[in-house]
C-alpha cells in the first residue's frame, strides 16, 4: 500500500515531501477514536448494504485485532504509513484482505480525521474537566482548615485591607468553576459528529450518517457537509479554555512562589513539590509553582499560533489543518501536569497563620474603615478619602504611630481604638461577597453546591 492516492499521481513522494507531510508522530494517539470511527461506518455500511455482513465483519475483527496490537505496543508501523488513519487501514487491509479494502467507502480522509479529533477533544474535555474539580476541592479543604486565619489582601502588589485566607483561597476555586463552565459549554459544540460528509459535498452511496453519530455516541449530527470537514472551532475554543485556565493557574503559581519566599513566609510547600540547588545546600525551590506560571506562555502561543492558521483558510479542507493537532494536545498535556502538581501542592500545603497575621495587623489596613467611619457620622467619601489620606501621611513623615496619629485628631474619639485590634477590620465586613467570617460562611456553601452540580454535570 504505497499512498492512498496512488491511481492519479506517478512516481514515488521526495523524501522532502514526506519529511513535512506525514503526521503519524503526533497522530497517532488518535488511534482509539480512528479504531472507534472506523468500526461506527463500517457497521452502518452494513446496514445500508453497501458491503456484505461477512466483510463488516472480517473488517471489525481485523480493527479488534488492530487495536489491541496499537495498546499492547506490538504494532509495526512502515514507513508508507503517513498517518495513523493510513496505519489502521493498511493493517485491516493485511488481516481482512479485499474485504478491508471496502472499509473506506462513502468516507474521506477529511470527515475522518475531523471525526477522530472531535471524539478525542471530548474526551479530553471531560479529563480535563475532572483536574479542575479535584483542585477545586482542594482549595475548599483548605479553606475550610483556614477558620480565622487573615492575611493581607493585595492590590497592585502592595497591602490594601485584612482578608479572611478562605475568601483568598475561595477566589481561586471561582475562577476555575469559569473554567469549567468554559469546558462544558466548548463540549457542547465540539459533540457533533462530522462523519458522513465525505471530501466536502457529502456521497452519491445511500450512506447514513445519523447511524454513525448515534453509534459514536454524538448528540448531533453535521448540518453542512462544507462546514463539517472545514470547521476547527472546537479546536480554537479548546485551545483558547486550556489558555485562560492555564492564566488562572499561574496566577496560582505566582501567589505560591511569593508567598513561600522569606520575604512573605506564609507558605511551607511541601518537599515533594519543590526542588533544591546545585550549588546553594540551604535552597528550598518552588520549582512546581514556577513552572505553572511559566507553562501559560507556551498555551496562549498555541491559541496565537492555530488562530493564524485558521485565518485565511478558503472552503472546505485544507491541509493547513493538519497544524491543529499539535497545539490542542499539547494544551491538553501541560495543563494536566499542571492541574495535577498544583492539586497536590494544595493537598499537602503549610500556612503560616502567625505571620500572615502579622502583616494583615499593620495599623495602614484600618485605612478605609477609618474613612467609612466618618461616613457613617455624615462625612462625604471624599472628604473623608483625604482626611485619612493626610494621616497617613503625617505618621509616615513623623514617624509617628498612625493609631496614636488618628486618636490625637479631633473627628475622632476613643471608641476608635477598637478598630486596630486584631480582625477587628475583618468583623466590620458585612457586605455579602465580602471577607466577613458570615459571609464567607455563605459563600463556602455556594461553592460546594456549585460543585455538586459540576459533578453531576459531568456524569451525564
Amino acid at each position: 500500500m504505497a499512498t492512498l492516492w496512488e491511481g492519479r499521481l506517478s512516481g514515488a513522494t521526495t523524501d522532502a515531501l514526506k519529511a513535512l507531510n506525514d503526521s503519524l508522530q503526533i497522530d497517532k494517539r488518535l488511534y482509539r477514536e480512528d479504531i472507534s470511527g472506523s468500526a461506527a461506518h463500517v457497521k452502518m455500511l452494513v446496514s445500508v448494504g453497501l458491503i456484505e455482513k461477512s466483510d463488516g465483519e472480517l473488517i471489525l475483527d481485523a480493527l479488534k485485532t488492530t487495536e489491541e496490537e496499537m495498546t499492547s505496543g506490538s504494532f509495526v508501523f512502515q514507513p508508507e504509513d503517513e498517518d495513523i488513519h493510513t496505519a489502521v487501514e493498511r493493517r485491516v487491509i493485511e488481516i481482512a484482505g479485499e474485504a478491508g479494502a471496502r472499509m473506506h467507502t462513502g468516507r474521506s480522509r477529511n470527515d475522518q480525521v475531523v471525526t477522530d479529533l472531535r471524539l478525542w477533544t471530548l474526551k479530553g474535555l471531560d479529563e480535563l474537566a475532572a483536574l479542575v474539580v479535584s483542585l477545586q476541592k482542594s482549595l475548599i479543604e483548605q479553606a475550610e482548615k483556614a477558620g480565622a486565619a487573615r492575611l493581607p489582601g493585595y492590590t497592585h502588589l502592595q497591602q490594601a485591607q485584612p482578608v479572611l485566607l478562605s475568601h483568598h483561597l475561595l477566589a481561586h476555586a471561582w475562577a476555575l468553576s469559569r473554567d469549567f463552565d468554559r469546558i462544558i459549554e466548548t463540549r457542547a459544540r465540539t459533540d457533533v459528529s462530522p462523519l458522513g460528509a465525505g471530501a466536502l459535498a457529502g456521497s452519491s452511496l445511500p450512506i447514513d450518517p445519523i447511524m454513525t453519530s448515534e453509534t459514536l455516541g454524538f448528540s448531533e449530527t453535521f448540518k453542512n457537509s462544507l462546514d463539517a470537514v472545514s470547521d476547527r472551532d472546537f479546536v480554537a475554543e479548546a485551545v483558547f479554555v486550556n489558555a485562560l485556565l492555564a492564566v488562572h493557574l499561574s496566577r496560582i503559581g505566582e501567589e505560591l512562589v511569593l508567598w513561600s519566599s522569606e520575604e512573605f513566609g506564609f507558605v511551607e510547600i511541601d518537599d515533594a513539590y519543590t526542588t533544591g540547588s546545585s550549588m546553594l545546600p540551604q535552597k528550598k525551590n518552588p520549582d512546581i509553582a514556577e513552572l505553572a506560571r511559566a507553562k501559560t506562555g507556551r498555551i496562549v502561543g498555541h491559541l496565537s499560533g492555530l488562530l493564524t492558521v485558521l485565518k485565511g483558510l478558503p472552503l472546505a479542507y485544507n491541509k493547513d489543518l493538519q497544524e491543529d493537532k499539535e497545539p490542542l494536545f499539547d494544551s491538553f498535556d501541560t495543563n494536566t501536569l499542571v492541574l495535577t502538581a498544583l492539586t497536590g501542592i494544595f493537598d499537602s500545603v503549610t500556612f503560616n497563620r502567625e505571620k500572615m497575621a502579622q502583616a494583615a495587623d499593620k495599623p495602614f489596613s484600618v485605612a478605609i474603615d477609618l474613612a467609612e467611619h466618618l461616613v457613617h457620622k455624615g462625612m462625604p467619601f471624599r472628604e473623608a478619602h483625604t482626611l485619612i489620606g493626610g494621616l497617613v501621611k503625617a505618621s509616615i513623615e513623623d514617624q509617628k504611630d498612625f493609631k496614636k496619629v488618628v486618636l490625637e485628631n479631633e473627628n475622632f474619639g476613643p471608641e476608635i481604638e477598637d478598630f486596630f485590634k486584631p480582625e477587628a477590620a475583618i468583623d466590620r465586613r458585612i457586605t455579602p461577597g465580602g471577607t466577613g467570617l458570615d459571609a464567607v460562611e455563605v459563600q463556602k456553601e455556594q461553592m460546594k453546591k456549585r460543585l455538586e452540580i459540576q459533578i453531576s454535570m459531568m456524569s451525564r
